[in-house]
C-alpha cells in the first residue's frame, strides 16, 4: 500500500516536472513597443527611434507603434528614421495623435514611410516643402538650387509612398504643392491605411488585414488584445532633447557669457568662471547640432563690447539701449531653422536680453569705480591718514595710526604729540609729515567811511 502512494506522488511530481520545464522553455510573449515623438525632428529623435527599432529586434516584439505629433525638423534626421523604419524586420505602425495635433513637414516623411500609417480624428499632415542647409549656415540658394531640393525631396516622398502602396500623386503633392491634409482627406487620398480614435481601435481595424513591407512582401499581424510597453528616452537622452530647444541654447549661451564676464572682473571668484565655461560648452555642444547662424554670435559678442563701453564712456544708456538691441537681434538670428518651433523666439529673446544688458552695464559700472577710488584697505590704505608721534621723530620713532603703532621716520625732527600725516610706506616704515594747520582767514578790515 506504502510502496502504491510512494508511485503516484513520484509520477506526480514527474508530470510537474515536465509541464514546468515545457513552460519556462517556450519563448516569452512577444509584445508592441510604442514610442512617443511629441517634438521636432533632430539628431535625438533620430537616436531615440533608432535604438527602440533595434530593441524591438532583440526582443522579437510583434510591432513598434511611434506615437507621433510633430511640426517637422531637419532633413538629415529624417532621412536617418526612414532609413531605419525601412530596414526594421519588426512592423512599424506610425500613428498621428493627439486629436489636434498634426504630422508636419518632416512628420508626413515619417509617416508615408511607415508600414501601417493611421491618424487620430482632428489631426493634420503635409506641408512638407523643404527648406534645406547649405554647409554649417542657413544661406538662400538659388532657383536652380531650390529646383534641385524640392526635386530631391519629391524623390524621397515617391520612393517611400510607392513601396507602401500608396497614393505617390497625393504624397508628392504634400512636396511640390506644401498640401496639408486632415485625416479623412489622407485617407480618401490613400496616404494613410486607417484613422482610429485610439491604438486599441486601430488594432482592432487592422486584425486579418495585410500590409506591404518595404521589400514588397505582404503581411498581416494580430495586435488585437497585445500588451502594450512603453519605450522611454534614456537620461541622457532626455538632457540632450532638452538643450536641442533652441530657447535653452540660447539662454545657456547668454548665461554663460554673463558667468565669464563676471570672472573677468573678479579673478579668482572661480564659481563664476567654471559655471560660464560649462554653460557655454553646453550650448556650443547644442547649437553643433541645429542650425546655426555663425555670424550671429558677433552680433552677441557685439552687445557685450557695447555694455562695456556704456560703464567706461558713460553714454547715458545709449550703449545699453544699443547692446540690447544687438543682443536680441543675434538671439533671433542664432538658429536659422525652416519651422518656428525650431527658431529662438521673440519673447525668449527679449527676456534674456533686457536683463542681461543691464547687469551686464550695472557690474561693468561697479568695476570701473571701484578700480578708480582710493585703495582704502591694506598697507595702500595708510597713505593720506593723519596719526600722532607717540615717541620724538629724529627723525625715526614711533607714531599711532589707524589705532595701530608704526615705526616711522619723519623729513624733520618732530616732538612726541605732534600730529603727521603719511605720504607713503616703506614695507613695515611710514614716511610721515607734519601736519600744519591751516590759519583761519583773516577778518576783512572794517570798512572806513
Amino acid at each position: 500500500m506504502q510502496s502504491s502512494s510512494i508511485t503516484r506522488n513520484s509520477k506526480l511530481c514527474l508530470i510537474i516536472s515536465l509541464t514546468a520545464a515545457v513552460l519556462f522553455s517556450l519563448p516569452a510573449q512577444a509584445e508592441i513597443l510604442k514610442v512617443v515623438v511629441n517634438d521636432t525632428i533632430q539628431p535625438i529623435s533620430e537616436e531615440y527611434i533608432a535604438r527602440a527599432i533595434d530593441e524591438a529586434r532583440r526582443r522579437g516584439d510583434q510591432a513598434i507603434l511611434i506615437e507621433i505629433n510633430t511640426p517637422g525638423g531637419l532633413v538629415s534626421s529624417t532621412r536617418g528614421i526612414i532609413e531605419k523604419i525601412s530596414s526594421s524586420s519588426v512592423p512599424v505602425i506610425v500613428y498621428v495623435t493627439p486629436t489636434g495635433g498634426h504630422a508636419g513637414s518632416a512628420g508626413i516623411f515619417i509617416l508615408e514611410s511607415a508600414d501601417v500609417a493611421a491618424m487620430a480624428p482632428g489631426t493634420a499632415a503635409g506641408a512638407a516643402h523643404p527648406v534645406t542647409l547649405i554647409g554649417p549656415v542657413q544661406v538662400k540658394p538659388d532657383d536652380e538650387m531650390n529646383r534641385k531640393i524640392e526635386n530631391d525631396a519629391a524623390a524621397l516622398m515617391r520612393s517611400v509612398a510607392s513601396k507602401r502602396g500608396r497614393n505617390i500623386e497625393s504624397a508628392e503633392s504634400a512636396v511640390r504643392e506644401s498640401k496639408s491634409f486632415t485625416e479623412q482627406e489622407a485617407l480618401a487620398g490613400h496616404l494613410i491605411d486607417y484613422v482610429a480614435s485610439s491604438p486599441e481601435d486601430l488594432f482592432r481595424q487592422m486584425q486579418g488585414k495585410t500590409f506591404r513591407r518595404f521589400d514588397g512582401a505582404t503581411a498581416s499581424l494580430n495586435l488585437t488584445g497585445q500588451p502594450i510597453v512603453p519605450f522611454e528616452m534614456t537620461l541622457k537622452e532626455h538632457i540632450l532633447d532638452a538643450l536641442m530647444d533652441p530657447n535653452v541654447a540660447f539662454l545657456l549661451l547668454a548665461i554663460g557669457a554673463l558667468a565669464l564676464y563676471v570672472e573677468f572682473n573678479h579673478p579668482g571668484a572661480v564659481i563664476p568662471g567654471t559655471v560660464g565655461v560649462v554653460f557655454i560648452l553646453l550650448a556650443a555642444f547644442a547649437l553643433n547640432f541645429l542650425p546655426t547662424r555663425f555670424a550671429a554670435l558677433g552680433l552677441i559678442l557685439g552687445a557685450f563690447a557695447l555694455f562695456a563701453a556704456e560703464a567706461k564712456f558713460a553714454t547715458h544708456g545709449v550703449a545699453t539701449v544699443g547692446g540690447i538691441a544687438l543682443l536680441t537681434l543675434g538671439g533671433l538670428l542664432l538658429v536659422d531653422s525652416p519651422i518656428p518651433e525650431m527658431r529662438v523666439h521673440l519673447l525668449t529673446a527679449l527676456a534674456v536680453s533686457i536683463p542681461l544688458g543691464l547687469i551686464t552695464a550695472f557690474l561693468m559700472t561697479i568695476a570701473l569705480k571701484a578700480r578708480r577710488n582710493k585703495v582704502v584697505t591694506g598697507a595702500q590704505g595708510l597713505v593720506g591718514e593723519m596719526g600722532v608721534a607717540q615717541t620724538s621723530l629724529a627723525p625715526q620713532g614711533k607714531v599711532f595710526v589707524h589705532g595701530e603703532l608704526w615705526d616711522a621716520v619723519a623729513s624733520t625732527a618732530l616732538p612726541p604729540g605732534q600730529m603727521v600725516i603719511v605720504r607713503s610706506i616703506d614695507g613695515l616704515t611710514l614716511q610721515v609729515d607734519p601736519l600744519v594747520a591751516t590759519p583761519p582767514p583773516a577778518s576783512p578790515a572794517p570798512a572806513m567811511l
